[in-house]
């Protein structure tokens, strides 16, 4: 077997399993096969990849060279896929759309379903960057559009497309002293928020669109934060918040999503803090007309 993915998916399955009887049984092959395959692999490869010793099943220092390897191949064989598709699938448009990961988790589902549906001879493909490496690719001809956040701050080389953005909380887990009980929604003026951001907060990392906007809101009120963690994804932050690691800063979007827990929402004036969402393109560019659609898709789009 050549197949890097199906090598992948027989190696999880029987490091998970631990045992080649289940394994081969969950992989609708027989044990025999399952031993032989690992077996020619090794005999290959001139040494274990698996420890098989004891359970559960573990990688060898050389499997794991070996898995990363399969990794790779697949990796590569997908992008060879992408790169050929304008000559593999010529009556198919391809539109390489840049986005920031947890922005797309909220965007996406809302905006590419219909779009979709009505151009079933547009296949998107998602480049999931950081904003920096969106707007880059997009000044290199490498993605077609890149959907973010604060239009302010990126290129004059860009043309945009600029939609509302949304509310703005503080994130106050049950565990803070200014948790305020039988209450969800606090009001502007119920907190004093330059108090408030002096506690200790769990951030989206500093590349982040909404975290140079909250570094602004920590200058504006001269304060030093006290982060006590930093993740590249405003969500992981959330949640981290909403189980009591600290305070944080997030939107109505992300906390829509969000499991019930005890927790009060600050809201933060939107004179201090506040994000519009925009479509981009680069100036000049030759847009499609499915990539126009795409851009008119978003303009209308309903973000209640």
């Amino acid at each position: 077997m050549n197949d890097p993915e199906a090598l992948l998916h027989y190696l999880d399955v029987l490091l998970k399993e631990s045992n080649f009887t289940k394994a081969a049984r969950e992989l609708y092959i027989s044990q025999p096969y399952l031993t032989q395959l690992i077996k020619r692999i090794e005999k290959k490869l001139g040494t274990k990849i698996i420890n098989r010793d004891r359970t559960p099943f573990s990688l060898t220092e050389a499997g794991m060279i070996y898995y990363k390897y399969l990794e790779n191949i697949s990796y590569s064989d997908q992008q060879l896929d992408r790169d050929l598709a304008p000559y593999t699938q010529p009556n198919k448009e391809i539109i390489k759309l840049g986005i920031l990961e947890s922005l797309g988790s909220f965007l996406l589902p809302r905006l590419l379903p219909s779009f979709l549906q009505k151009n079933p001879n547009v296949e998107i493909q998602l480049f999931e960057n950081s904003p920096r490496k969106n707007e880059t690719n997009l000044l290199n001809g490498d993605i077609d559009c890149y959907i973010g956040q604060t239009p302010e701050t990126i290129s004059h080389d860009l043309d945009y497309l600029v939609k509302n953005g949304e509310q703005y909380y503080v994130v106050i887990p049950q565990n803070s002293p200014y948790f305020r009980s039988n209450k969800f929604i606090l009001e502007a003026d119920d907190l004093d928020l330059k108090e408030v951001l002096q506690a200790p907060m769990v951030l989206s990392a500093s590349e982040s669109a909404i975290r140079h906007q909250v570094n602004g809101l920590f200058q504006k009120f001269h304060i030093k934060p006290c982060i006590v963690l930093e993740s590249k994804s405003i969500i992981t932050a959330t949640d981290l918040a909403l189980r009591g690691v600290g305070l944080t800063i997030s939107s109505a979007s992300i906390l829509s999503r969000m499991r019930q827990t005890p927790v009060n929402l600050l809201k933060i004036d939107e004179n201090l803090i506040y994000i519009n969402f925009f479509i981009a393109t680069k100036k000049e560019a030759k847009i499609s007309s499915s990539l126009q659609e795409l851009i008119e898709e978003f303009k209308n789009l309903d973000l209640s």
